[in-house]
């Protein structure tokens, strides 16, 4: 709910304030948050996670008008806003479709860089056994040396053209991985694993001394029709688009190594301006259109491992309730301790959607609901309070109690 809305909702709820809620009053009270309560919060949270679950780990930035919240900074914004933002790092139950823990931080922090922090953190937590699924955003060799150091199983998406995929995929690439036998219809995609070793490296702090050892983990390799044509069709617009910058002489910034990595262009005062494709290049792009990698030290079947990598789409959803449904595609607050009480509070609003479409998923109640409808239908229920009487409710129906039922929470009596 918007802030700004919080007067009306208070005219028309019971709740704990039992008044009128004032902005200032607000403020206050997101400033009174201290880290000290969040942490015990977020180590509460962490010890209701499923033990064998994994954790989809992901980043979204959030923009923010005020000059003096200190995490705001211009960054890669993934929503093209040229305005200050702050980075969250979210994580996100598969078994429990719950949020577990988030980590605010710079605009300007890089998704490779967080896998180290994350390793500190989850140790002040005292979260053990952890499985992460991760996009190939979080890919490097240190992060997955620091997730193998910390006897960490992951899933993690990466590059066509890294040594460890590379070396695979010309192997089948074409008829070899495009068969029948490879179809696997259940998740729409042609699959093929392999099973490799990693050249683990660790560091000793004290000694300085290098710890080089080899490490099992298994490569799935993908291949999607429809992404492949889609690949195609894009890349042919976007070599389209250069050329005719070339003929026109309107040239991009941000096209300039492309125009040299695509095309030979030449010119001369009797041919004038001459520009011809360069084949092997367009050719060299185009052979990795469709196929994508999974790298994980946890997973031989390569259907398992793309279902669970699916799972992802979860905390997108869950970033795109914070961003909408909770408002904060921009932060309002002024102040950096507003803000981050601000971040927290919404954190727990998150916990409670989450479980509230976790619920109606498995009761089948998207059927005849939204997850609005479902909430007005149990909005409309009266609480009646005379002066120096007990107060009572207005009649429950027996609609409203199965919802209650559904949700696993008791109806009010």
């Amino acid at each position: 709910m918007s802030a700004y809305r919080l007067r009306k909702w208070a005219l028309t709820h019971k709740h704990s304030y039992g008044r009128d809620i004032p902005s200032q009053r607000i403020s206050d009270l997101m400033g009174s948050i201290d880290e000290a309560s969040k942490m015990n919060f977020f180590r509460r949270q962490a010890k209701r996670r499923a033990e064998k679950e994994y954790l989809a780990f992901d980043t979204t930035s959030i923009s923010s008008y005020s000059e003096l919240i200190k995490l705001a900074k211009y960054g890669k914004n993934k929503e093209g806003n040229h305005l200050p933002q702050v980075n969250l790092a979210l994580l996100y139950g598969e078994v429990s479709r719950l949020p577990v823990y988030f980590r605010k931080l710079t605009g300007n922090t890089a998704d490779v860089s967080l896998i180290r922090n994350l390793m500190l953190d989850i140790d002040f937590l005292d979260m053990k056994k952890l499985s992460f699924v991760m996009g190939r955003g979080f890919y490097s060799e240190k992060n997955i040396n620091d997730l193998m150091k910390h006897h960490y199983k992951f899933l993690i998406g990466i590059r066509c053209g890294l040594k460890i995929a590379r070396k695979h995929l010309d192997e089948i690439r074409g008829e070899k991985m495009i068969s029948w036998e490879n179809y696997h219809d259940d998740v729409g995609l042609y699959a093929m694993s392999f099973t490799d070793e990693w050249d683990y490296r660790e560091e000793q702090p004290r000694t300085g001394k290098c710890i080089c050892d080899k490490r099992r983990v298994y490569v799935h390799i993908y291949f999607n029709d429809q992404r492949c044509t889609d690949e195609r069709l894009s890349f042919a617009r976007y070599l389209t688009c250069l050329q005719d910058e070339l003929k026109s002489g309107r040239k991009t910034d941000g096209h300039m190594k492309d125009y040299d990595k695509y095309f030979i262009v030449t010119e001369t005062p009797k041919r004038g301006l001459h520009i011809v494709p360069k084949g092997d290049a367009i050719r060299e792009r185009q052979r990795d259109f469709g196929y994508f990698v999974l790298l994980t030290n946890g997973i031989k079947n390569p259907v398992e491992a793309i279902k669970l990598y699916r799972v992802r789409d979860l905390i997108e959803k869950a970033f795109a309730n914070l961003k909408e449904r909770l408002d904060m595609r921009r932060m309002s607050v002024s102040f950096s301790e507003n803000f981050e009480g601000k971040l927290f509070v919404q954190f727990l609003a998150l916990i409670y959607l989450s479980y509230i479409k976790k619920q109606m998923d498995e009761k089948g109640l998207y059927k005849k609901y939204t997850m609005q409808t479902l909430l007005d239908d149990l909005d409309i229920i009266e609480l009646y309070q005379q002066p120096g009487r007990a107060h009572h409710l207005s009649e429950i129906t027996k609609k409203q109690i199965a919802l209650y039922d559904a949700m696993g929470v008791p109806f009010p009596k």
